[in-house]
């Protein structure tokens, strides 16, 4: 239904957490070299990731890699706290995809350039925390994609 894209994912919990969820609703996830730790059976292991066999994942070399990448999403948002846009403001459609910036530096600025338009955010209620986790801001704007997107149907 929608495609979840990690833009170097550091933090091989995180990935985990969110193969999870990817795997639970069926949505493909995309990773973008260089990751900050290696997919390894031990790792995957180690990390709760015995499930990872069972999902629809991409590799990609790097951002150039996945943009000229025929199995990428073509209409793309990326969540970040740097929008203005919330989640709730767009028009969610199947196949679209979910872009996120890694949990140290986010997302770069010509990753920003080129989402232009689509650079959405989670609303945050409280002024004194920066921002949420990345499987915790995966799972909240993957169902209410999936919400938006079911209620079309």
């Amino acid at each position: 239904m929608i495609d979840i894209i990690l833009f170097q994912p550091e933090i091989p919990q995180n990935t985990g957490n969110i193969g999870r969820l990817c795997a639970f609703i069926e949505a493909r996830l995309h990773l973008i070299h260089p990751l900050g730790f290696k997919i390894t059976d031990k790792n995957l292991r180690r990390a709760g990731m015995d499930y990872w066999k069972d999902l629809d994942v991409l590799e990609y070399e790097n951002w150039d890699c996945f943009l000229s990448s025929s199995s990428r999403p073509h209409n793309i948002f990326l969540l970040t706290t740097h929008a203005q846009k919330k989640i709730w403001d767009v028009r969610f459609q199947k196949g679209d995809g979910l872009l996120f910036g890694n949990e140290g530096g986010g997302a770069p600025d010509y990753v920003h350039r080129w989402v232009g338009d689509n650079r959405v955010t989670i609303p945050k209620y409280s002024p004194k925390l920066r921002s949420l986790n990345l499987a915790v801001s995966a799972g909240i704007s993957a169902y209410e994609a999936i919400r938006q997107i079911s209620d079309s149907d």
